[in-house]
């Protein structure tokens, strides 16, 4: 009788263990689906997002160009205002040169302490840098001293600049 006990006891764990394998065999397979379900969702939201990345990616790099283009076209504005200026700069110091260079001595030297005496120096420098030689050297004799030696050294000083630029 204990061998029919223990065959049958043999027998049910047996049958356990299989039923068993079976349960654990089935909740394998249901895993296995689950997680190819689950990649797939996965894969699905990650092509989603790659793909609204490379969108906005491209709307960036689109808006970038646009930015880049308006940059130069600024740029480009700007240095052609520059050169505007430049030459109207340009086109009133050869005006106010060629009026001094007209002037009488005196009445250009009393012009130009007047406008020493409110600061505006380097304004008469630029006018005498334009102003032919003669014209200065004559004008310079009705300059007031202060002026005429400020003046001088500018001068002198400009033409070091000059030579070592060369």
């Amino acid at each position: 009788m204990l061998k029919l006990v223990l065959s049958t006891f043999f027998i049910f764990i047996s049958l356990y263990a299989q039923e068993e394998q079976r349960v654990t065999s089935a909740a394998l397979i249901k895993q296995k689906i689950e997680v190819k379900e689950l990649k797939k969702e996965l894969n699905f939201f990650y092509n989603k997002k790659e793909k609204e990345y490379q969108e906005r990616k491209k709307e960036l790099e689109e808006l970038l160009k646009k930015i880049e283009t308006q940059k130069k076209n600024i740029q480009a504005i700007r240095d052609e205002n520059s050169q505007l200026l430049q030459d109207i700069k340009g086109e009133v110091e050869n005006k106010t040169s060629n009026i001094y260079n007209k002037m009488k001595p005196k009445v250009a030297a009393s012009i130009f302490n007047q406008m020493i005496n409110e600061g505006k120096i380097e304004d008469v420098f630029d006018i005498i840098l334009r102003l032919k030689e003669n014209n200065v050297t004559s004008l310079m004799k009705f300059l007031s001293p202060k002026n005429a030696a400020m003046l001088t050294i500018m001068l002198k000083d400009y033409r070091v600049e000059d030579q070592d630029e060369r």
